[in-house]
């Protein structure tokens, strides 16, 4: 956990999305079902309308402090709640100022506008409470402590992973560097704005496997072959999430906000278990980065790939049907 030279609350920021509008190109708007969010995903989707012409989307924010939050006797003064959206990948951060719903309590609401120009595809959305410590301005007591998701092409409020999945010949493909793979059946690119799969349509058979819908063996080769390519994708979108990190002033790891923020979230508790995923950051981090412990990290990192791709799952399911067909069989 972070340490700071002044008191804080020691609970997080509540942050609900209360509703969802599109302004169109031709200046009517369209308020969106509530299909458009999700709280338990914590993510947004503004292309869950199909509008291509959106030229920005207005976002209803309700807000809940922490208990002590306007406590009489806080060391605190000024307080403000503040929602901030920022992008990764356009560089770009918009803010808003929230109100305080009744005096004295502790919700706050407002709205933020996002502006389709300045996004590509998935933006963050925090909330800071923030006041005057000990005669300094703008410290923050609070925050979210998971942020939530604006993804601004998305037609499904997922908070997780986006993959794109593509098809290619490796050997003649008119990327030069997956000719360098053309025996793979598949390959990971993490260096994408989105992380993507290239399957290989060279390996015969491959293709006709992934896209068949029986019920026979067929099916139970192909679910342990979509595990296994769900695991190399965890694995390989880790490590480039963790190899790519941000430092602040102090030297400590910053959590990425794109693709890479979202991976590490989320396998982090596993790799490091126990610990809050900022401490577990720092420890990979050093692992990594330092003279040893990085390699018998591997093992943790492997095994919160394969839990992520429910791998265990879709063995025991193919074992049972094999079975099941078996007992058939000899009947």
């Amino acid at each position: 956990m972070k340490f700071y030279p002044y008191k804080r609350l020691n609970r997080p920021v509540t942050l609900r999305v209360t509703s969802v509008s599109l302004k169109l190109s031709d200046g009517t708007r369209d308020q969106l079902e509530t299909t458009a969010y999700s709280t338990q995903q914590q993510a947004v989707a503004l292309g869950i309308a199909g509008h291509t012409d959106w030229v920005s989307a207005t976002v209803g924010l309700s807000v809940t402090l922490p208990p002590g939050a306007n406590a009489p006797d806080a060391a605190w003064s000024d307080l403000c709640v503040l929602a901030v959206l920022t992008d990764g990948e356009t560089n770009v951060r918009t803010s808003a100022n929230l109100t305080l719903d009744v005096e004295g309590g502790r919700d706050w609401s407002g709205s933020l506008e996002v502006f389709r120009d300045d996004h590509l595809g998935r933006a963050s959305l925090a909330v800071y409470a923030v006041g005057t410590v000990d005669g300094v301005r703008g410290r923050s007591i609070a925050e979210t402590d998971r942020n939530w998701v604006i993804d601004a092409v998305s037609d499904e409020p997922v908070h997780g992973l986006r993959l794109n999945v593509q098809k290619a010949s490796f050997r003649k493909s008119a990327r030069e560097w997956l000719q360098v793979y053309a025996d793979a059946p598949w390959v990971v690119d993490t260096s994408a704005r989105v992380p993507t799969v290239f399957v290989n349509t060279d390996v015969e058979g491959i293709i006709d496997l992934l896209d068949s819908s029986g019920s026979g063996v067929d099916s139970k080769v192909r679910d342990l072959l979509v595990a296994q390519m769900a695991t190399d994708v965890w694995t390989a979108v880790f490590h480039g999430a963790i190899g790519d990190l941000e430092v602040d002033p102090a030297g400590g790891p910053v959590f990425p906000t794109d693709w890479q923020g979202e991976v590490l979230r989320e396998m982090l508790p596993d790799v490091i278990p126990g610990v809050h995923v900022e401490e577990a950051l720092r420890q990979v981090h050093r692992r990594r980065t330092g003279d040893s412990g990085w390699t018998e990290l591997q093992t943790r990192i492997h095994y919160a790939a394969v839990r992520r791709a429910d791998a265990s799952k879709a063995l025991a399911f193919v074992i049972r049907g094999l079975e099941q067909m078996n007992r058939e069989s000899e009947t």
